[in-house]
């Protein structure tokens, strides 16, 4: 019993903890590779892997190795905006996140809008980003925009409207299936800080 209560409903995040095995042989796989083949191409996917191994410093050199005036696709700019994010030099993520967005407007599922919203509000472009999370959050129910969002509304005073996209988050948990809950956990401790912090 206690298996299939506790650990059945695990199976998908234990598979992808088995993944990073597989990933760091990738990994060292093609840092050999690109000794002797530095595509464009190599780049990428080894960017992509440092990306999801949360080595963002690594991640950004690959893709700028990646990107040149003949690249053609918004992908390796976008993942070099996440990069970028996640290493807090936003000022570099908002052209990569732009073009992405230029390139099609719903990318990666409606991510990349949220993403350069709260780009544009940590670079102090606030008309910008309180436009882009607007337009965000009609279509996307990503966590992650919703409390970038809230977050926004909270340096700005508006504390209110940031109290109700925290809220959607803990709304979320009740009807999500048991793996899904535990893997946005991150942003349920998150929003429940947020809230915490809100005047009631």
């Amino acid at each position: 019993m206690y298996i299939l209560v506790e650990v059945i409903p695990d199976a998908p995040l234990l598979r992808s903890s088995f993944q990073v095995f597989p990933r760091r042989r990738r990994i060292q796989e093609l840092e050999r590779t690109i000794i002797d083949n530095p595509s464009a191409g190599n780049y990428e996917e080894l960017g992509l892997l440092y990306l999801d191994d949360g080595n963002y410093t690594r991640a950004k050199a690959c893709y700028d190795r990646a990107i040149s005036s003949r690249t053609d696709h918004p992908d390796p700019f976008y993942r070099r905006g996440i990069a970028e994010s996640e290493l807090g030099d936003f000022a570099a993520a908002v052209p990569d996140l732009e073009r992405a967005v230029r390139w099609d407007p719903d990318y990666d599922f409606h991510r990349a809008k949220g993403l350069l919203a709260w780009a544009y509000a940590q670079t102090g472009q606030l008309e910008k980003a309180d436009a882009m999370f607007r337009q965000a959050t009609q279509i996307s129910t990503l966590s992650e925009t919703y409390f970038h969002y809230a977050s926004f509304l909270e340096s700005q005073g508006r504390n209110a409207e940031a109290r109700i996209w925290a809220e959607r988050i803990l709304e979320k948990k009740p009807t999500m299936p048991v793996y899904l809950r535990r893997r946005e956990r991150p942003w349920f401790r998150k929003a429940s800080g947020l809230l915490g912090r809100l005047p009631a």
